[in-house]
């Protein structure tokens, strides 16, 4: 079973198992505009919460995406190196960021849920 919570600073993380798959929601992929290149972490990278993990530029602006939550990278969207529009069109499908096992899972606790994220951003 898989739990998604949302940050203030509009990036997701679904818990699965073990494992953390990050993004950023369509929120702030509209935000944003069309991504033209995404700068992904080192799979084996050490994040604190609150790190910039990744660099999202677009045709308006360059974007940092935060850790929201300790851990170590264990994976990331090599698709997105060929085509960062992934990342518009499918946010929180295949346009995940990266993956981490994450180290303090109490950090969780002050992440929002769906309906919180959603009351947020209106």
């Amino acid at each position: 079973m898989s739990k998604t919570y949302f940050t203030k600073d509009h990036e997701w993380i679904r818990i699965e198992g073990g494992t953390a798959t990050v993004g950023i929601t369509d929120y702030a992929q509209e935000q944003l505009g069309d991504l033209v290149y995404v700068e992904l972490p080192e799979s084996g990278k050490s994040l604190a919460k609150g790190d910039t993990a990744v660099v999202v530029e677009s045709v308006k602006a360059a974007s940092d995406v935060y850790a929201p939550a300790d851990g170590e990278v264990t994976e990331v969207n090599e698709a997105l190196s060929s085509d960062p529009s992934l990342v518009n069109s499918a946010p929180m499908g295949d346009g995940w960021l990266w993956k981490m096992r994450i180290t303090d899972e109490s950090q969780l606790e002050g992440l929002m849920d769906e309906d919180a994220y959603k009351a947020s951003i209106e």
